[in-house]
């Protein structure tokens, strides 16, 4: 069993920054492929970013440029540097752990998650 728990969240104006954090529970934490995903009110959860075990990076068009993912296995947490936001980015964001190497664009394939995190861009 994994325990994932989201910080970082917030309100902030568009252009401004945000790093959210999402800390695992376990020993086995840099065995997993780490996400984040995100959903707005009366959307789809949908894909923002993965991460693999090796370090290799995935991102959503929508967010390729402006965020950042990372891993520090040590710590057993994975980071999501967001900059630039834009109103559209608003979402409570949710963080993901998959048992595999590899990661993922379907939120499916995911086998623990996060209780979300807040993040609210004004204009």
């Amino acid at each position: 069993q994994v325990q994932l728990v989201e910080s970082g969240g917030g309100l902030v104006q568009t252009g401004g920054s945000l790093r959210l954090s999402c800390a695992a529970s376990g020993r086995t934490f840099s065995s997993y492929a780490m996400g984040w995903f995100r959903q707005a009110p009366g959307k789809e959860r949908e894909f923002v970013s993965t991460i693999r075990r090796s370090g290799i990076t995935g991102y959503a068009d929508s967010v390729k440029g402006r965020f950042t993912i990372s891993r520090d296995n040590a710590k057993g947490t994975v980071y999501l540097q967001m900059n630039s936001l834009k109103p559209e980015d608003t979402a409570v964001y949710y963080c993901a752990a998959k048992k595999s190497t590899t990661g993922s664009y379907s939120w499916a394939e995911y086998d623990y998650w996060g209780q979300g995190t807040q993040v609210t861009v004004s204009s």
